[in-house]
Order: C-alpha cells, then structure tokens, then sequence
C-alpha cells in the first residue's frame, strides 16, 4: 500500500513538473473558437505564390503580411527595404508594453523554394486539406464550414511549413493574447523576412540600414520541424551554407559511345569518381582541413545532446533506408559537424530519353553545411584545392578551344556568394532559461534541447550587424516535405505553434 501511495505522488509531481499552464490553455481555447477564420486566413496567404525571384507577388505577399498585422492591431507596420530596386523586403511592426523591459523579436519568412507544379499533386498554390499525409492514404476534404477540424488533418501547398505557417502562428499567438486580455511581459517586434530561401542576400543590408528600429533582447525564430518523436524543441543554433556548382567537360560534342567508346574521356564517370572520392567508406568526408576548425561543443551542449530522444531507428523506418552515411555517429551528433552534400547531378538523359552517347558535360551541385568555427569561404575554397589536387584545371568559364589543347582535366567552379556561416547561442543565458520555461509550460512532455538544427537559417547575419542572440523554436512537422514537393504542415502542429508562441510573447 505504501509503495503504491508513493508511486502516486512522484506521478503526480511528475506530472506537475510539466503541466499546461493556464495561459496556454485560455490560448487554446481562444484558437478553437476561431478555426474557420484562422484556416482561412492561412489558405488565402498560401495561394499566393512566393517565390522570392517573382517580384509582383512576394510584393502581393509582403501587402498581404501587412494587412494581417495592422488588422489585429500591430503598430508601426512598416516594410523595411533595402537599397537595391525590386528586392524582397521584410515586413516590420511592433507592440509595445508599459513598463516592459526587454524587447523580443519575432522572425519567420514568407518567401518559399522554387516549385515545379507538375510534381505537385494539387498544384504548389492551391491550398488542400487532407485527412491525413498523402502518401499514408490522406483522403481530400472541403475545407469546413465550421471550426469543427481535426489535429490530424494537413494543409497543402508550398510555404505552409516552411515559412509561412511561422507567420500564422506568430500573428495568430499575438491576437490569441490580446483578445483574452492576456499581457505580453516583453516588447515584441516583428520581422517576416522575404528572402530567406533565395540565401537572405541583402539581409544585412536591412539590418544595417535599421539598426536602431531592431534593437532587441531576444530574436526567436519561428522556422523548421519539431523533434521527429513530435515533442516540441528548442535548438540554440543553426548550420550555415554555402555552395559550389561544378561542371567538368568532355568532347565538344556528345559522341556515338560505340564508336569512340573506351577512347574518348566521358565527363560524367570523370564527375562520378571525383564526387565518390570525396567522402569515405564511413562517411567522413576526405577533402583536407575539412574539420579542423570546428568549435567544440560545451559541456551544456554534451549535455543536452546525451538527452535528445534517439529517432535513428524510427527515421530509418520511415524514409525506408538501412543505416546511416556516417557511420558510428547517430542523427543528433552527424548535424553537429560539417557536411558535404550532392544537391544534383546532370549528364546527358535517362529513362525513356536516354541515348547511347558519350555526354559533352557532366554538371553537380555541392551544398556544404558549417557549425560554428567554419568560415563559409574558406570551406569553399578547401573543396576547390581538393579538386586542383586531382589533377582538374579551375576555370570560371566553359573552356575555349585553346584551354581544352592544353589541360586534361578541365572542370567549371562557380563558388555561391550567398553563403554564411554557422550561429549558437549559449544555452546557459538567463534569457535562454526563460524561453525555456516558456515552452514547457505548453506542453506535458519534455521539451527536445538541440544544440544546433540541422537546416541553415541566415542568423549569423542578425548576430554580425545587430549583435544579438537568436533562439529557433520550431512549429512545423517533421515530415512536412519541407523545400519539396507537396509541402505541407499537420493542424495539431500549427495550433501548438500558436500556443508556443504566444507562451514566449508572455514568458517571466
């Protein structure tokens, strides 16, 4: 009897440990009185087109962020451009707080990856709402006429995870709080990016320009998935990015390969070994330097990673493979070293295109990720020496006719100039600490600690010209097709944003 009194007691001291607070659930209980409007809101923001090279309508986008901000009552909306004509710009407002005395800025992006709509099963901007993930068997529904929806049913079109169900959930957390006479502790700024898939090319140039309007304690970014167990997480600091396009060249035409088979050099086998010899048989990549100057994590952050939920096996089930690249390293550690990874290869045709040639080019694209210590350019220009080292001629250009006389082995570099570096925030911040117990107060599981997300948001930059510490807290679901096709976020993910949220807008 008495074991079992005690067995009680600690269960329901567990359970108080990690209890929704009362705030949380008077946001919740706000959001599902207002499905209908919240969807569509949602549904009308997503079908219009966002990519960041479509000046008209990332301009539709950017009018449309405005008029969601000023309708729930933001002051100061505002959008903040830079110098160059046509950019992308990002969408300012603010809510000040008598007596606050620190300031929180809230960022997500509206901009999307670029989409080919004959892979879309929908179409990339006609919003869809299905039972459940499609290629589980998600059957198409109308959107209801009511607020009656279920947690497990997804919204999908390009941009509704990545990002711009950020900015749902973010204005719709504001709006929750205001409307239930709830109070922010904090001033809260807003910051929609327009440009953060196309590299946030002229992201520090707004932040320079702006400098005094974006003056802040706290940036948390509202971007990427929740741990793959669907616990909420925290990640204090993101990959940078940075790219390299290679061509490597062949005959000046694609020959007959039984003719001139075995005799003429065939530049995609020649790309193919260059490529394979990059890594070895562990995962590791070979290219020299390539580690040597990552930052080594900090006991917190050893910490933290020993706590993360194991989702290998899990993740190997789903995506349907056997084991991982890296070997001897699970998925938390492989995200916290550098990577090279091939985004595409292109050599002549396959499937029912192909020929029998011997292709004239052979073309990929390397994405390499960098964690704190690793300088974008200076990864990039390891790559290139590995490539020298092998025997390849560098140019910029496709070869004349006197550079293919004279060199073998002749490849085409193009290093991207969007890159940028790694970013962490320490974890011991009493502001880090804050945000937290923020998070946990939403939720009656552990909150997922990362040191470092696995994706690449542009927050070195905001760092450099603002000096400021940023936080990711993640909405989306992780099998949401982020930056592909059918792209798409599950309900429960989207209303446990909001209540995120709007847990940090009034977080002690």
């Amino acid at each position: 009897m008495k074991r079992c009194t005690l067995f009680l007691i600690v269960l329901i001291q567990c359970c108080t440990v990690f209890a929704q607070s009362t705030q949380t659930l008077t946001v919740r209980s706000y959001r599902s009185q207002h499905n209908k409007a919240v969807t569509e809101e949602f549904v009308n923001f997503l079908s219009i087109p966002n990519v960041a090279s479509d000046t008209g309508n990332i301009q539709k986008n950017a009018a449309f962020v405005m008029q969601m901000m000023q309708k729930r009552g933001i002051a100061n909306v505002q959008l903040l451009s830079p110098g160059q004509a046509g950019a992308p710009p990002a969408v300012y407002g603010e809510a000040m707080v008598i007596g606050a005395r620190q300031t929180l800025i809230f960022y997500a992006h509206y901009d999307g990856q670029p989409v080919n709509p004959a892979q879309w099963k929908y179409g990339p901007f006609t919003p869809v709402l299905l039972t459940a993930r499609m290629d589980e068997g998600g059957m198409y529904i109308p959107f209801p006429g009511s607020n009656e929806y279920d947690s497990s049913w997804r919204i999908y079109a390009r941009g509704a995870s990545d990002d711009k169900g950020g900015v749902i959930a973010i204005l719709d957390a504001y709006e929750a709080i205001v409307k239930t006479g709830l109070q922010p502790k904090y001033n809260i700024k807003f910051f929609f990016e327009g440009e953060e898939e196309a590299g946030s090319t002229n992201l520090g140039e707004i932040l320079q320009k702006y400098t005094s309007l974006l003056q802040s304690d706290l940036w948390i970014i509202c971007d990427g998935p929740v741990h793959q167990s669907g616990k909420k997480q925290i990640t204090f600091g993101v990959r940078g990015d940075a790219h390299l396009d290679l061509t490597v060249y062949g005959p000046k035409r694609p020959l007959h390969s039984g003719h001139y088979g075995n005799w003429a050099p065939n530049p995609a086998l020649m790309l193919a070994k260059l490529l394979a010899g990059m890594k070895d048989e562990n995962g590791r990549v070979t290219i020299k330097g390539f580690y040597d100057d990552v930052q080594p994590l900090s006991a917190a952050e050893k910490k933290a990673l020993l706590e993360v939920p194991p989702a290998d096996a899990q993740m190997e089930e789903e995506l349907g493979i056997q084991g991982s690249e890296m070997k001897g390293k699970n998925l938390t550690a492989a995200i916290n070293l550098p990577s090279l990874n091939i985004n595409g290869m292109q050599s002549a045709n396959i499937g029912k295109m192909a020929s029998n040639v011997i292709p004239a080019t052979a073309s990929a694209v390397l994405d390499l990720r960098l964690v704190p210590g690793n300088d974008w350019q200076r990864q990039q220009q390891k790559v290139i020496a590995y490539i020298k080292q092998k025997g390849y001629t560098v140019i910029d250009h496709d070869p004349a006719d006197d550079e293919r006389k004279q060199y073998g082995r002749l490849i085409k570099i193009v290093a991207g100039d969007d890159g940028y570096n790694a970013q962490r925030t320490s974890m011991d911040l009493p502001i880090a600490q804050n945000v937290i117990r923020a998070v946990q107060s939403t939720t009656a599981e552990k909150v997922v600690l990362q040191p470092t997300m696995g994706g690449s948001l542009p927050l070195y930059v905001i760092e450099k010209y603002l000096h400021a510490k940023t936080i990711t807290v993640s909405i989306a679901n992780h099998d949401n097709n982020q930056h592909a096709e059918n792209e798409n976020i599950r309900m429960l993910n989207l209303w446990n944003g909001i209540e995120t949220m709007a847990a940090l807008m009034m977080m002690q």
